[in-house]
């Protein structure tokens, strides 16, 4: 990686960093980068006792853990004494879950997001780059719903931030191939019974590799000014072909859709479009359209395009589909398995 990385020498704070996004993000970091120090935030202790096993504490990688809970305001602000950049990573983030437990849901996607915004205010964080989700677009569940108010959060903080020197802005993607509880894995492991149950056949998802997600994040971490919505221009694929790629010899039944399931996802609503500018690879979702002047030339000098009112980037209306095989190509590469050997093991704890 050349000379004058974003994160070169400085110290980051991952909040769910024993995630598949908080994991990856670490790994991409330490391998391309020199950070002075990573700090990975989470609650779960099994978790991070296994990321010690590959980055222990007292080994060449900078990194140090704490045991804490967004939910604990004092204790995120005793994790970022020091911090300069914090990557907010953790989410409540099962919509059947969030369902059936509303107001977990809500005291962690949306009180704890409060509470990492006021501990990096209170503690001189320079960046705070918080995940969303495509859930978060004109919501139908409850997870998409909490994400979308945690999206405001993030953006609004940016108002009183007053004389100090933060910038909080988000990015939002859509559903990360292969991710604990997503539908690959989920298919991968039901292949082997014989038929693979589908919500909707018309469904339709956009699709990014963890791999992806984590350089955006660290592309825009750099380039953030404060007040964004980044938004990735990705591939879609449908769900049949997802079936196809992973197992053409399967019966499919059509078992109807969940509380919260859309046909086809959104990441830029015809609302959001008008204060939204395209970029070669990714759009920026601004708060209003007075927010628009400073992004209409972008790093070349020249003229990015405003989308206006009616313009809408959904899954359904994606000009990139996934073929079957390279739905099949990209699940070998991500999952590490061999689909046309049945050697499905490696996903057994996905």
């Amino acid at each position: 990686m050349a000379n004058g990385s974003i994160v070169d020498n400085k110290v980051i704070l991952v909040t769910g960093g024993t995630g598949s996004s908080g994991r990856k993000f670490v790994q991409t970091v330490f391998t391309r980068h020199k950070p002075k120090k990573v700090i990975v935030y989470s609650r779960d202790e099994l978790k991070q006792f296994e990321m010690q096993q590959i980055w222990p504490v007292d080994g060449a990688a900078p990194i140090r853990y704490f045991i804490g809970d967004v939910r604990d305001f004092s204790r995120l602000k005793r994790a970022m004494e020091g911090v300069d950049f914090v990557v907010h990573a953790a989410a409540f983030k099962q919509v059947p879950a969030a369902e059936y437990n509303p107001f977990e849901a809500v005291k962690t996607n949306i009180l704890g997001s409060q509470n990492v915004i006021d501990a990096a205010m209170d503690t001189g964080v320079k960046k705070v780059m918080a995940l969303s989700t495509d859930k978060a677009v004109a919501p139908i569940n409850l997870y998409g719903a909490t994400k979308l108010a945690a999206d405001k959060l993030f953006i609004a903080a940016n108002n009183y931030r007053g004389s100090k020197d933060i910038k909080l802005s988000v990015v939002r993607y859509g559903n990360v191939m292969g991710s604990r509880g997503s539908v690959i894995p989920f298919f991968v492991r039901h292949s082997e019974k014989g038929f693979l149950p589908i919500t909707d056949k018309r469904m339709t998802r956009f699709s990014i590799t963890l791999q992806a997600s984590v350089d955006f994040v660290l592309q825009h971490l750099k380039t953030m000014r404060g007040y964004e919505i980044f938004v990735p221009k990705i591939p879609s694929y449908r769900i049949l072909d997802v079936a196809k790629a992973i197992a053409p010899e399967c019966e499919i039944r059509e078992v109807g859709s969940r509380q919260g399931d859309k046909i086809h996802e959104e990441l830029v609503t015809s609302h959001e479009a008008a204060s939204t500018v395209e970029y070669d690879h990714h759009f920026v979702i601004l708060p209003s359209t007075a927010h628009l002047q400073q992004y209409k030339v972008n790093g070349n000098g020249h003229a990015a395009r405003v989308c206006g009112y009616g313009f809408t980037y959904t899954s359904g209306n994606n000009q990139h589909f996934l073929a079957v095989d390279e739905i099949r190509n990209l699940i070998e590469k991500t999952l590490g398995i061999n689909l046309t050997s049945n050697d499905f093991a490696q996903v057994a704890n996905n």
